[in-house]
């Protein structure tokens, strides 16, 4: 294997280079170690020259890094992960005075019919989800003040140096404004800053001369997608910028030699004698996102494709424009206020106050308020109402944790929902919706498939524990082995999901009655055995059980039975993943849906005439459930489209994939339990138990 030595200190910063390089990598301060095959530095920046001399003095090659096209969601100068890494043994694709790797990749490379499909699969995927190099920029509409055409001119960091190596100076943006200026009579010529100079960061070329030529300069931070919306064409020196006009299909003018320019693509003010040769966007393309670029899931530190990247940055991308603005929370202990944050995007504005209405007076009406659904009070819910504020609630997420929220360990994920809850069946919540209303693509359906298959394979479930290995559990031949997972007794799920039966000792002898001869196994919520939340039965069960169960997680428990009969427990959603009859007796989300076998939807209008509210939800389920979804269906909206992960170390939120890699490393990381869970037990239970 190649041994990579760097002398950099900024590259020994960068997580997962090893992963990225396919190589050992190592930072030397004087001298490379015997036995290194490359020396590697961050493109033709000035601060490369010293690496390059001393692989020069040393007789190895260099190695160019620099970051991929689909770089990552924030600004690399803010310190956004890194989601994809070039490394070039040939030159460096900015610098057109030598071949580089991707280069040749261009013009000699065969590409089949399915590697230009993938290609095409991609462009179509960018297009979809408005992806560029950097994706946190508002994605907004951008209207003009008339109708005029409009043009847009793009500028760069001073001193970058993709302007210095494609063949370029300071006059070249002068030269390409005044060009974009004559071609265009009668449109405005708009001038595009650069995110960095933006930021602050850095400055650019065009400043002064765009104000002498009373352009209008476009200083806001957006989408390059949302103005590529309301431009005609588009002139570039060598910024990336031009091949993200080119996917969106606008004509582009080059002023010095991108990647992308002398292929018969761009109309180009230069040229380069190694070029020349006609080729498709797809050939370009393949060439620079599928053959040259590298891929890794910072957060897992795991190399993956194109197709998993675009999917990552596309859901980060997607919650942050749907959290964008100033948010209110009500009534958060100090400890949810450690990641509620990361749920929301980290906003700019985000108060916490006490869980009081009157901190709802004289808010701004963009402000979104946001409460913990278990706790949220009626005079909270009528007053945002009232006063015209959105209001959201947040509950833990079906893939939770490995260990307890009671026991104070970090949610991997939550739900956030602008119109109810998932487990209050006598509302519609953002959940019912998306299983009433969404139209599930092919790609979503092959997506779930491929996390129902995970989860099961991996034994993930909400909380992850018990002990992970097979656990032996005698069953009888000639019986049908019946699990009743147990529920807190508490929790606003049974007070709003089980009208009739409100506690595990009610459902258990329901269950018997209804099957006297099935063997029920019985297994308390993992809240309860731990001390800290009420639904413990007495230590027999009265005969109302035939095998209590404690220390076997549920998915290897899933594995034994033949059906799941349940109030409104998540384990029914668990054990429909893995083909289990399930019995419902409540109302939970997944029940209504053709997938369970739900005893009040079906028998629920026959109760007591008194129960108004019982059968109230039950009709207003009845017509809001009767589509028939297939388990895939339940999957896609329930896994994929409703939670919000979040990545425990850094906050940022991820795709539910990257979820479910870091739930599995989790669990193989850490014991049960430990030292701060056992004494924040025992406090609890001495002095706080409810």
């Amino acid at each position: 294997m190649s041994l990579i030595g760097f002398c950099a200190h900024g590259l020994r910063r960068q997580p997962h280079l090893d992963t990225l390089l396919e190589a050992h990598s190592y930072w030397f301060a004087l001298r490379p170690a015997q036995g290194t095959t490359h020396i590697a530095g961050w493109g033709r920046k000035p601060t490369v020259a010293r690496a390059r001399k001393i692989a020069a003095q040393s007789g190895l090659p260099f190695v160019s890094l620099e970051d991929g096209f689909l770089r990552s969601f924030g600004l690399g100068v803010n310190g956004a992960p890194l989601h994809s890494l070039v490394v070039d043994y040939s030159g460096i694709y900015y610098d057109a005075t030598v071949p580089s790797d991707l280069e040749t990749l261009i013009r000699e490379a065969e590409f089949t019919a399915d590697e230009l499909a993938r290609a095409r699969i991609c462009m179509d995927l960018l297009r979809s989800h408005r992806l560029s190099k950097y994706n946190a920029a508002p994605d907004t509409p951008v209207s003009w003040p008339d109708e005029r055409p409009r043009v847009l001119v793009v500028d760069q960091t001073f001193g970058d140096a993709s302007v210095f190596y494609g063949g370029a100076d300071d006059s070249s943006f002068t030269d390409m404004l005044e060009a974009a200026i004559a071609d265009n009579p009668g449109a405005e010529v708009v001038v595009k800053v650069h995110p960095d100079v933006i930021a602050g960061k850095k400055r650019g070329y065009l400043l002064d001369a765009a104000r002498e030529y009373n352009c209008r300069l476009w200083s806001e931070d957006i989408s390059p997608w949302a103005l590529l919306d309301a431009v005609e064409r588009v002139y570039v020196v060598t910024s990336q910028y031009g091949f993200d006009a080119l996917l969106a299909g606008k004509p582009v003018h080059c002023f010095g030699m991108p990647f992308y320019a002398g292929w018969g693509l761009t109309q180009d003010r230069q040229t380069c004698d190694r070029r020349g040769v006609a080729r498709t966007l797809e050939q370009v393309f393949s060439a620079a996102y599928l053959r040259y670029c590298r891929y890794v899931n910072p957060y897992t530190g795991k190399r993956g494709t194109l197709e998993d990247t675009i999917r990552l940055l596309a859901e980060q991308k997607r919650y942050s424009q749907q959290l964008r603005g100033n948010w209110l929370a009500l009534g958060f202990s100090p400890w949810k206020r450690q990641f509620v944050p990361d749920f929301l995007g980290r906003p700019a504005s985000l108060q916490f106050v006490a869980d009081d209405p009157s901190q709802l007076n004289g808010r701004a009406r963009d402000t979104q308020v946001v409460a913990w659904a278990s706790g949220l009070s009626r005079v909270v819910a009528e007053t945002s109402k009232k006063r015209g504020l959105r209001l959201w609630q947040l509950e833990d997420g079906f893939l939770r944790s490995v260990g307890l929220g009671s026991d104070l360990v970090r949610p991997l994920s939550l739900v956030l929902d602008s119109s109810g809850i998932y487990y209050d069946a006598t509302a519609r919540s953002d959940l019912e919706s998306i299983l009433s209303k969404e139209v599930f693509t092919p790609a979503l359906l092959d997506r779930a498939a491929a996390l129902r298959k995970f989860l099961v394979e991996q034994r993930l479930s909400k909380y992850n524990l018990g002990v992970q290995a097979s656990t032996d559990l005698p069953l009888p031949e000639d019986k049908v082995s019946i699990l009743v997972p147990g529920q807190v007794e508490t929790d606003a799920s049974i007070r709003h999901g089980s009208p009739w039966i409100k506690n595990n000792r009610q459902l258990l002898a329901e269950v018997r009655r209804a099957n006297p001869g099935a063997y029920i196994i019985y297994k308390p919520h993992p809240d309860v055995l731990a001390g800290g939340r009420v639904g413990e039965l007495s230590v027999d069960g009265e005969g109302l059980y035939d095998c209590l169960v404690t220390d076997l997680p549920m998915p290897a428990l899933l594995e034994r039975v033949d059906e799941v009969h349940t109030l409104c427990s998540l384990s029914g959603f668990e054990a429909l993943l893995r083909g289990v009859k399930v019995v419902t007796y409540g109302l939970p989300f997944y029940a209504g849906w053709g997938l369970s076998e739900d005893r009040l939807l079906a028998e629920g209008e026959s109760g007591a005439p008194e129960a108004l509210q019982v059968l109230a939800s039950v009709s207003r389920c009845k017509k809001a459930r009767g589509r028939a979804l297939s388990l895939d269906e339940l999957v896609a909206a329930t896994l994929i489209l409703y939670p919000i992960y979040a990545d425990p170390r850094s906050g940022d939120i991820v795709d539910v994939e990257t979820a479910m890699a870091l739930l599995r490393a989790q669990r193989e990381a850490f014991a049960e339990g430990g030292l701060r869970q056992w004494i924040y037990r025992k406090v609890r239970n001495r002095f706080f138990r409810r």
